[in-house]
């Protein structure tokens, strides 16, 4: 591809920011922020959740609500022909959209298991690292064709792969695949025009950590002391930098890993 196709790449991108947004894990917690944030930028977006058909109608109500365009569908991350049925899945509900280019994918799912080392089961390990970092790239590898010149691919990873935590090991190791799928796969793509970064979100007020932060006074002191910006973090906080990236102002960052923790433990 010549420097003159690229840059007719990225003035189509500047054009075309009402494309169609695929945000995996998107019912709930930060996936449901990301996929109101890139509603609002006008993306029509499409909602993945796994079995909570209720909680992503919601997402899709606001984001229809606040004058947005979206639709939801389900799909099993932990299949083991994960790539073939999710698209299968998102094409039966994107109906006349289902030949749209997709311009921004982020992959946003994940499972974690709290438990050191020693008391982690195969059978969990297996599947989480299926759900977060296996998922991931046979969905990836089954957009290609899918995925517009220009477009964007967003990674979400951890804030643990920097500040490692012993209780959420097999975790912690499946987002370190995360971030080391997206810096070849940022190379392999950019001809395209194709941008590929992932984020570290930090510990942040979401479903996911309710049993242990949520009304837990020093939990919550604890976290925010580690933090440069003294406050705990909030799904609107790493929906904003997912936005960024999938902006056209991002178009020259590519193959980085952003550190979204607000400054945890540095």
């Amino acid at each position: 591809m010549s420097d003159t196709d690229l840059h007719d790449i990225e003035a189509l991108d500047a054009r075309e920011s009402d494309g169609i947004a695929v945000v995996t894990g998107a019912s709930r917690g930060i996936g449901a922020a990301i996929a109101g944030r890139l509603g609002a930028e006008g993306y029509t977006v499409a909602v993945h959740y796994r079995q909570d058909s209720a909680a992503a109608a919601d997402v899709v109500e606001k984001i229809t609500a606040a004058g947005g365009t979206a639709f939801s569908f389900a799909a099993d991350l932990a299949e083991p022909d994960t790539g073939t049925a999710f698209w299968a899945s998102y094409d039966a509900a994107a109906g006349a959209l289902r030949d749209a280019p997709v311009r921004v994918l982020v992959n946003n799912a994940a499972i974690v298991v709290n438990a050191l080392i020693e008391d982690t089961a195969a059978e969990d390990f297996i599947r989480q690292q299926h759900v977060n970092s296996t998922a991931p790239f046979l969905i990836i590898k089954a957009a290609l064709p899918r995925l517009a010149d220009g477009g964007r691919v967003v990674n979400v990873s951890s804030g643990a792969t920097r500040v490692p935590g012993p209780g959420i090991i097999g975790y912690t190791m499946t987002k370190g695949a995360l971030e080391a799928l997206t810096l070849p796969l940022a190379q392999h793509l950019g001809p395209r025009g194709i941008t590929v970064n992932a984020i570290r979100p930090g510990t942040t007020d979401t479903d996911m950590n309710a049993d242990w932060l949520r009304g837990n006074s020093e939990a919550i002191a604890g976290r925010v002391a580690d933090r440069a910006l003294r406050r705990m973090g909030d799904p609107t906080d790493v929906g904003d930098v997912v936005a960024l990236l999938a902006s056209h102002d991002a178009r020259w960052i590519t193959g980085q890993i952003i550190d979204a923790t607000g400054g945890e433990r540095l």
